[in-house]
């Protein structure tokens, strides 16, 4: 993971979840059906985190998908008011999958 991230985003450090999307363009934006890209997830680093977080492993994968996807279409966090509009996002997906 370290390798994609400092490849990808130049940035020389692992990272628990790396999305690349297939369209570029007006972000964000609504996706035809079919595939949008594709995420990838370190898990040893999910591992940890879920300890360290006191969380069950397979719900902290659920958010750094749900968190992958929306970076797939789009959204990011480089800005507080993206992080706040990101998050909102996430905790609205997750709570349709009944993730808390």
């Amino acid at each position: 993971m370290r390798k994609l991230n400092a490849r990808w985003r130049r940035i020389d450090r692992p990272t628990n979840v790396l999305a690349f999307p297939l369209h570029q363009g007006a972000r964000p934006f609504r996706p035809a059906p079919g595939p949008v890209g594709d995420i990838a997830v370190a898990l040893p680093i999910a591992r940890r985190e879920a300890r360290e977080r006191g969380i069950a492993l397979d719900s902290h994968l659920d958010r750094l998908l749900v968190h992958g996807l929306l970076h797939l279409i789009g959204f990011d966090h480089a800005t507080d008011a993206q992080a706040a509009a990101m998050e909102r996002r996430e905790r609205r997906l997750l709570a349709n999958i009944g993730e808390r």
